[in-house]
């Protein structure tokens, strides 16, 4: 995309500012809430992406490794993850989420979904069906 016009640099902060407001309220509505949203954030990667070591975790998450460290001790403290030893590399450990961290993280997608669900009802057809077409967009945009 070439320079941007002052209509494209508005566009970009209010879609900045909307989805940071979404995204705060869509973390209010988490099941557990003793965990912190960092947290809940590696129990999601570990869904989505399987087992993994903590630096693999740490890139994944964006913080450093001895900040994931202490995150996994908190979740396996918690009984959230278990730790394991690497099947290839005995020095380092792999990192998998327990059946309890699959269940809360899945009761936390129903609620957040079912309220989203609640929001969008209120939509006309056409905001609707713009929001269904820009939903693989902003997934894009979540993942570069």
């Amino acid at each position: 995309m070439s320079e941007m016009s002052g209509d494209d640099l508005a566009a970009v902060s209010q879609l900045r500012s909307s989805v940071m407001r979404l995204a705060r309220r869509l973390r209010h509505q988490h099941v557990e809430q003793s965990l912190s949203p960092t947290e809940m954030g590696v129990l999601g990667t570990l869904a989505r992406c399987g087992s993994a070591t903590p630096g693999e975790l740490a890139r994944r998450e964006h913080v450093q490794p001895p900040s994931m460290t202490r995150i996994i001790a908190m979740l396996e403290e918690k009984g959230l993850v278990r730790r394991e030893s690497h099947p290839q590399d005995r020095r380092q450990v792999v990192v998998s989420m327990t059946e309890q961290a699959a269940e809360i993280l899945d009761e936390s997608r129903r609620r957040r979904n079912a309220w989203l669900a609640e929001l969008a009802a209120q939509l006309t057809e056409e905001e609707w069906a713009r929001l269904r077409e820009a939903a693989p967009v902003l997934d894009k945009l979540a993942h570069l």
